[in-house]
């Protein structure tokens, strides 16, 4: 799996966890699930973001030593 590849499946599974967090709060909506969502669901998104973030890092990086080596 390619850097992109792992981005890719990154990103979707953020994007299916949102939905179905969605479809969770719209039946669950009380203090619990408000701590649960503070203190569960955004310090993954924090993290996600990070990887991610990394990750475009380290295909600008890969990309520039390919070049260079070339």
């Amino acid at each position: 799996m390619g850097m992109q590849d792992g981005r890719a499946q990154i990103g979707k599974a953020w994007k299916d966890l949102g939905f179905r967090w969605a479809e969770t709060k719209s039946q669950w909506n009380d203090l619990t699930s408000h701590n649960f969502e503070k203190n569960r669901l955004e310090p993954i998104e924090a993290d996600m973001r990070s990887a991610v973030s990394a990750m475009d890092t380290m295909t600008q990086l890969l990309s520039q030593a390919k070049r260079d080596c070339s």
